[in-house]
């Protein structure tokens, strides 16, 4: 197991990677506000349950298809570029679609903003690698995914109050922030001279079919996948379903319930980072697994407020601590001297797939079985993923000044080689 000397001075993280995760968390916040009326939304339309989750899994198949673009434009345009105009995207169409009047015009409008989705995605985690220092990805890691719940602990909440105001503000509400996010990154990164050289950088871009000969990117893929499939899709279409036809709730209780799983998520991301930092990635991402397995099987068992708000805070823990060392292990595959814009695209990917079979597959199961057998299948994915990542190898980097290379080359080195 690779470990750093906890005795070392700890360096502060690069000012560009505050001003991500600050854009992060409006963009969460709006998100976050707009979840949990998306399925409601779609309700009234007099769709099915099935149906009414397709609204989530277009938006995720959108992001799905343009994500190899969305790779190659990181790659030949740049970071920045490609980020501020995925933000403007998301926000027009955002906008659009609280002025659906039908149900394909929702559909139509959530599949444009994926588009715009996996422009900012990828761009984003591609600049948060290029500018961190290779032994503060773990912490960088942490502070992004941070921003992004912070937004969503807020963000609920604010979308409870909006929701029972009228279904439609919460997209007009999420539209403004995305629009003062772009604003902020404008404006905070113009003439910033580490995203300059960030620009400036044309080393070639590691190539994709050297992270899938890694067993830990594969592993990445898989648990990326998995935390999709649970957390973008089914959190978000069959939850707030689970709460008002199971547990008997007002609709406006599943905002808390985004809320304290947000919350819980929160909780755990620095502090996993900063351990992901000193003894590994790996056995933060399988003590995350396990626990977002438990925590999300648990859910669809629930039969009261207390057990179910007890098991989304299990199932919050595992994903917080899970985030993080998942996302340092691809920067470590990929490295800080290439783009990564393909590699980078096709992990998001593997989350995007999750999310768009996630809701059909789970929805149909709680359709034609049980909504505790949707919830067992979801939760038993991120078992599987714990037991392929068992074999796969430490990415964390070797200490400075460490003589000694890490036990298996990262395909860095091997792009390097190469070119």
């Amino acid at each position: 197991m690779s470990t750093r000397d906890v005795s070392a001075p700890a360096r502060s993280l690069p000012r560009e990677v505050w001003v991500l995760a600050s854009a992060n968390f409006l963009i969460a916040a709006g998100f976050g506000i707009v979840a949990p009326a998306i399925p409601m939304f779609a309700r009234t339309f007099d769709v099915s349950l099935t149906a009414a989750s397709f609204v989530v899994s277009a938006f995720a198949l959108a992001r799905l298809v343009f994500a190899p673009v969305a790779g190659k434009g990181v790659s030949l345009l740049g970071e920045r570029r490609i980020y501020l105009s995925g933000l403007l995207i998301v926000a027009v169409s955002t906008g659009a679609a609280a002025f659906a009047a039908s149900y394909t015009q929702l559909v139509l409008f959530r599949s444009f903003g994926g588009i715009g989705s996996t422009m900012f995605t990828v761009s984003a985690i591609a600049l948060l690698i290029r500018v961190t220092p290779a032994e503060l990805r773990g912490r960088a890691s942490g502070l992004f995914g941070a921003g992004f719940l912070a937004g969503n602990v807020t963000g609920p909440l604010a979308g409870s109050g909006l929701i029972t105001i009228n279904l439609r503000a919460p997209f007009l509400f999420y539209a403004v922030l995305l629009i003062i996010a772009t604003v902020l990154v404008w404006l905070l990164l113009r003439r910033s001279p580490l995203i300059a050289k960030v620009d400036s950088n044309d080393t070639p871009a590691v190539r994709l079919v050297d992270a899938l000969r890694d067993h830990a990117y594969r592993s990445a893929l898989l648990a990326n996948f998995a935390t999709g499939w649970a957390v973008f899709g089914v959190r978000v279409s069959l939850v707030p379903l689970f709460i008002v036809e199971v547990l008997r709730q007002e609709e406006a209780f599943a905002g808390i319930a985004f809320a304290v799983f947000a919350a819980a998520n929160l909780v755990m991301l620095m502090p996993s980072g900063r351990v992901a930092d000193r003894i590994g990635r790996k056995p933060l991402v399988l003590l995350g697994l396990l626990a977002s397995a438990g925590g999300t099987s648990w859910i669809g068992f629930s039969d009261s407020i207390t057990e179910f708000m007890i098991a989304t805070v299990v199932a919050g823990i595992g994903t917080g601590m899970l985030q993080p060392p998942k996302q340092a292990t691809v920067a470590d595959v990929v490295g800080s001297q290439g783009r990564g814009g393909p590699v980078l695209a096709t992990f998001q990917m593997s989350a995007d797939i999750g999310a768009i079979i996630g809701p059909l597959a789970a929805g149909a199961l709680a359709d034609g079985i049980s909504y505790p057998v949707a919830f067992l299948v979801t939760g038993m994915l991120s078992l599987v993923a714990a037991l392929v990542w068992l074999p796969a190898r430490e990415t964390l980097p070797p200490a400075e000044g460490s003589r000694h290379p890490a036990p298996e080359q990262s395909c860095e080195l091997d792009a390097r080689e190469q070119h």
